[in-house]
């Protein structure tokens, strides 16, 4: 599943890809992956003939600023992949659920073979309307997240964004220990973290090195200022190496299908039975409801 290093990588692409694009036509063949606004046919009238004036990013989705005042929102699920093929001649993958168009310049594919992406067009709010944004976000001092959440109601109560909201780890520090959960549930909550999943979860706190099991508000300041230097850098890493493309039908690829380097630099996710490369010891699988936590027990504590 692409969390927020790979889609900021796709959002890179994006803004040299199709900023300054006209919309021409938009196909859709899977209903469900417009339904926010109820018919492929109201997606198509608010979007086609439409110039895209910037792409930016909050937590997992896409916002696509249009001519119009309005958003083009695009979220990829657990498998969806948007994909720039080179012309609009080349066969479409298996799974294209939509197509955009452009009147110079190609199209963009929305490949999606667990159904669960989705793409909608918002509308800003009302003049004199107040939008409310998420607690965890709003403690923030500066960055683009807040703009894009005043900008897209939608996506108002995403938790903070580690890349577009700027926040010191004293106020990270206010955040973290505003509710006594695991440390675990923290991250990949995504009213309080926004574009952390499973493996940058396992992966940050390996690197802070904290145990998943850990209560928030049992962190010392050095651990605070562990977690938060992880977080920041980890994230920051894998966008640099192109982010991570792990073997498995939901392999991340980006616009142009070429797969990130960041696999090889995992420690634990995914590594259950292997040797952890600190202390060779072995890493562990817990099950923790829906969610599966690797972790080195000996690094970690």
């Amino acid at each position: 599943m692409a969390e927020l290093p790979e889609i900021e990588i796709v959002r890179q692409q994006l803004s040299k890809e199709i900023v300054g694009r006209k919309v021409k036509t938009a196909a859709i063949t899977n209903s469900k992956t417009v339904s926010q606004n109820k018919t492929a046919k109201a997606f198509r009238d608010l979007l086609e003939g439409r110039i895209i004036k910037d792409v930016m990013r909050l937590g997992g989705s896409l916002v696509c600023g249009l001519d119009s005042g309005d958003a083009l929102v695009i979220t990829l699920g657990e498998a969806g992949q948007l994909r720039r093929p080179k012309t609009t001649k080349e066969a479409k993958e298996k799974h294209t659920t939509a197509v955009l168009s452009f009147t110079v310049g190609g199209e963009l594919r929305l490949v999606d073979p667990k159904g669960e992406a989705r793409m909608f067009v918002s509308h800003p709010p009302a003049e004199g309307s107040t939008v409310t944004i998420s607690g965890s976000a709003a403690i923030a001092v500066g960055g683009e997240g807040r703009n894009t959440r005043l900008r897209v109601p939608e996506l108002a109560m995403l938790g903070f964004d580690p890349m577009e909201d700027v926040m010191s780890w004293e106020r990270f520090a206010i955040v973290l220990r505003a509710k006594s959960v695991s440390v675990r549930s923290f991250l990949v909550n995504q009213e309080m973290v926004s574009g952390v999943g499973d493996l940058y979860a396992d992966e940050i706190l390996f690197g802070s090195g904290i145990n998943p099991s850990r209560l928030t508000d049992s962190l010392s300041t050095t651990e605070v200022r562990r977690l938060w230097r992880s977080l920041v850098e980890l994230l920051a890493e894998s966008i640099k190496q192109g982010g991570a493309s792990i073997e498995g039908e939901n392999t991340f690829r980006d616009v142009f299908g070429k797969t990130g380097n960041f696999a090889q630099y995992i420690e634990v996710h995914g590594r259950d039975g292997e040797s952890c490369r600190r202390c060779r010891r072995e890493i562990t699988k817990v099950k923790s409801g829906t969610h599966t936590i690797y972790v080195c027990e000996h690094c970690q504590i």
